[in-house]
């Protein structure tokens, strides 16, 4: 019951990881550049996203510009958009696999091919977590650099948004739940090979039983 009880909290941090991971990579505030002008009238919020850039006006308007051409944009922006893809990818899969893998479902088969199922799900939570990890941090490790740039005027300078933070969040979470399915897994079959089942003795000793109740019938 214990270890169903770890899968079952594995399972909902997973599936707060995955809500987070895609929200985070659809999300256009992983940039923000606030420009206040010479008054607060005239203030401008500048969101930069891994798709979509949006600017956003004191007087009320919102205007989005999808980012069409891939071989302009830097190389962390690239990259950060392949990793967030593949951490949604990964972790969908992760789900799947460990729902048909978990101890309180009745899908997988017997008990050996759900503790394969499982941990394979947990690996994929696992990759998922670092997928969507590296990403955050190296985007994050751009803009800070870029920040502390004496050349850069401060106009062109951005702070971290919401979109990383996130990010970053749901990587930790994707990687706990995967780290919790593998060692559930993992602890199951090393008790099933110290504690074999009892089972096993029943017909060794089965055959002397009915032999002894033939010969006292006999007599």
């Amino acid at each position: 019951m214990a270890s169903a009880g770890l899968q079952l909290l594995a399972f909902a941090l997973a599936l707060s990881g995955v809500s987070g991971v895609l929200t985070a990579t659809l999300l256009p505030n992983w940039k923000v550049n606030v420009d206040a002008g010479s008054n607060i009238i005239t203030a401008i919020v500048q969101l930069q996203g891994l798709w979509m850039d949006c600017t956003w006006y004191s007087t009320g308007m919102f205007s989005c510009s999808l980012k069409d051409s891939v071989l302009g944009l830097p190389t962390h922006v690239q990259a950060a958009r392949a990793a967030m893809v593949l951490a949604c990818v990964l972790s969908a899969l992760g789900i799947c696999t460990c729902t048909v893998g978990m101890k309180c479902t009745r899908l997988g088969g017997d008990r050996e091919s759900k503790s394969h199922t499982c941990f394979a799900g947990g690996v994929c939570l696992v990759s998922a977590g670092i997928s969507s990890l590296t990403p955050t941090v190296w985007y994050t490790k751009e803009i800070i650099a870029n920040f502390l740039d004496l050349t850069v005027p401060e106009s062109n300078k951005h702070e971290p948004g919401g979109a990383v933070y996130i990010g970053f969040i749901s990587a930790m979470l994707l990687f706990i739940s995967g780290l919790i399915f593998c060692t559930s897994c993992v602890k199951k079959r090393a008790e099933a090979l110290l504690y074999p089942s009892k089972q096993q003795h029943i017909p060794i000793s089965q055959p002397e039983d009915n032999s002894a109740y033939s010969l006292k019938d006999y007599v």
